[in-house]
């Protein structure tokens, strides 16, 4: 079982990469958005300010809107592709999965479940964290990824 709880957010600029993709085709995207965005942020005097993250705009299907990239300190115009965006505040639900990315969707399943029962209406938006490094940590079974969704 999943630990889900809601917490308040505040809100968060990003710089970012947003496009609609297949669904197949989400690992490519994520391959080579970070390090484009990592890329804009420092050659345009911005900061990183927190991990990779993707936000997932309405319910994925076929395809999915996704906009992929950092949270950011200081000011960032955007630049390069890469625009700025920001992380919605509010009141949001979130859990920590823990293990490959494929397994997402059961706690996805979960956090749906969980909020039905507490009577909460999910918002338009959901958005994972990738707290773990594929690259630094090759155990999928060890990744961790936090998960959120703003509820209204």
């Amino acid at each position: 079982m999943t630990e889900i709880s809601t917490t308040e957010l505040t809100e968060q600029p990003t710089a970012v990469v947003r496009t609609t993709v297949r669904m197949d085709e989400l690992k490519d995207f994520f391959d080579g958005v970070f390090g484009t965005v990592m890329g804009a942020v420092q050659s345009h005097g911005a900061h990183v300010a927190g991990p990779p993250f993707a936000l997932y705009h309405g319910m994925p299907g076929e395809t999915v809107d996704v906009e992929a990239g950092f949270p950011v300190a200081g000011p960032f115009e955007g630049g390069d592709g890469v625009t700025a965006s920001i992380l919605p505040g509010g009141r949001t639900v979130t859990a920590m999965h823990v293990g490959p990315y494929e397994g997402l969707a059961d706690t996805y399943r979960e956090m749906t479940d969980w909020m039905r029962e507490q009577n909460l209406t999910r918002g338009e938006s959901m958005w994972e964290v990738y707290l773990s490094d594929p690259s630094a940590e090759p155990d999928p079974a060890a990744w961790r990824t936090e998960v959120f969704c703003p509820v209204e």
